[in-house]
């Protein structure tokens, strides 16, 4: 697979093996994303589920959603590629989630990208802590939330107030991928994809984890072909024993477009090399040879958050009983001696974590402070001219009327 890349690289021919991929991906029926009544529930003209791999809703009156169901049988993956949900489609979202029994959704894009909305605010954010979807008889929770430099970690609470019952379910938010373009470095995106895999959301005891960005094909595509490439190597024992042009052909089978880019066919590539590098360097233990790949990414490396205790339904307060966050377990080692080492350093993290977020919040409330001292300030100079500029201009009337006077009498 390298010499393929440098192959492609040297003679810059990443656009013809994208048109050639174009050219040969078959197209599939997709007559019920046109009809009428489900436009309005698709983000783009050109973007549709086909009709023989689209998710169909179970418990709603229209069972249309702009999500594709994407497998590779012998990589054991699937994949709901799915669009953002729009603003009238997220209860839509949720309902997919719950009857699919995904257990994690990962997001590639941020909601507003180059002054566009790319997708609905679907999940609560610190602020509100709940969000409630009445069309479709669910609440959203928000039980905890892990920034890093690159991508959030959130933990949310899937409730079905028709049943009363719960659901942990993982937001994995990579914040950093720009539209059309790719991540900064294959190690930075390697780094979330091991996230996601570490919290086993995206094995075969769960229902296919949600990947979504804009469209559900460019970013979203990358991110399935490279796992899937990832696992299919793994398996094999041989990165060249898959053809990565072949696996994306296959994956468009079930929903059109995936990848939508020259430069994402090539950092797919890019990715899929590295990660295999990592993979079969040391099988035992890919992450910890990952960690030691990747050291120019300024994160700690912690894992997904722990589920905290899951709040009492009835709970007089309406967000819930205020959570505590858990601390953060990593993995087993042999000694106790170890074990505590690794918890004091990683507590140690959060620690340096929480001080310096706690810096930056003081640093922006004392400019705060700042700014609205010398807007008082400005204001109170404009009220004090206000009151003395008519009486200065009275003054001023009256001087030169003396001075005239005084002038013509001399003057007589």
């Amino acid at each position: 697979m390298e010499q393929q890349f440098e192959d492609i690289d040297s003679s810059g021919k990443w656009q013809n093996l994208y048109n050639e991929i174009r050219t040969q991906a078959v197209e599939r029926p997709y007559e019920v994303a046109k009809l009428p009544v489900n436009r309005t529930l698709n983000r783009y003209r050109d973007v549709s589920p086909y009709d023989h791999s689209r998710v169909k809703l179970e418990n709603s009156e229209n069972d249309y959603i702009n999500a594709s169901l994407v497998s590779v049988t012998e990589a054991g993956r699937a994949y709901i590629l799915s669009q953002g949900p729009l603003r009238n489609t997220c209860g839509h979202f949720w309902l997919m989630i719950w009857e699919q029994r995904s257990k994690a959704v990962i997001m590639l894009n941020r909601v507003i990208e180059k002054g566009s909305e790319k997708c609905a605010q679907y999940w609560p954010t610190s602020e509100e802590l709940q969000m409630s979807f009445t069309d479709t008889g669910f609440v959203v929770r928000l039980l905890s939330e892990e920034d890093q430099s690159q991508y959030t970690i959130r933990l949310l609470e899937l409730e079905n107030t028709k049943t009363g019952e719960s659901r942990k379910i993982y937001h994995f938010h990579y914040t950093t991928w720009p539209d059309f373009g790719v991540p900064e470095s294959p190690a930075s995106f390697l780094k979330f994809l091991f996230k996601v895999r570490e919290s086993g959301s995206l094995g075969p005891e769960h229902g296919p984890s949600v990947v979504h960005c804009s469209a559900g094909i460019g970013r979203s595509g990358t991110f399935a072909l490279v796992d899937t490439c990832l696992v299919l190597m793994d398996k094999r024992k041989s990165p060249s024993s898959v053809d990565v042009q072949k696996v994306l052909l296959g994956m468009r089978e079930y929903r059109m477009g995936l990848i939508q880019t020259s430069d994402q066919l090539r950092f797919s590539y890019m990715a899929i090399m590295e990660g295999a590098k990592l993979i079969l360097t040391d099988n035992s233990e890919p992450q910890n040879t990952f960690i030691g790949l990747s050291r120019d990414v300024s994160e700690p490396d912690l894992p997904p958050p722990p589920p905290p205790p899951r709040p009492h339904l009835n709970d007089s307060r309406p967000n819930g009983p205020c959570l505590e966050p858990q601390a953060v377990t990593g993995d087993h080692h042999s000694t106790k001696e170890t074990d505590s080492q690794d918890h004091l350093g990683k507590e140690n993290s959060v620690r340096v974590r929480k001080r310096h977020r706690e810096e930056r919040n003081a640093i922006t409330t004392q400019k705060v402070q700042q700014i609205k001292q010398k807007l008082s300030d400005s204001e109170k100079k404009q009220e004090k001219w206000r009151y003395w500029r008519p009486i200065l201009l009275n003054v001023g009337a009256g001087a030169v009327l003396v001075v005239g006077l005084l002038c013509w009498m001399y003057v007589h």
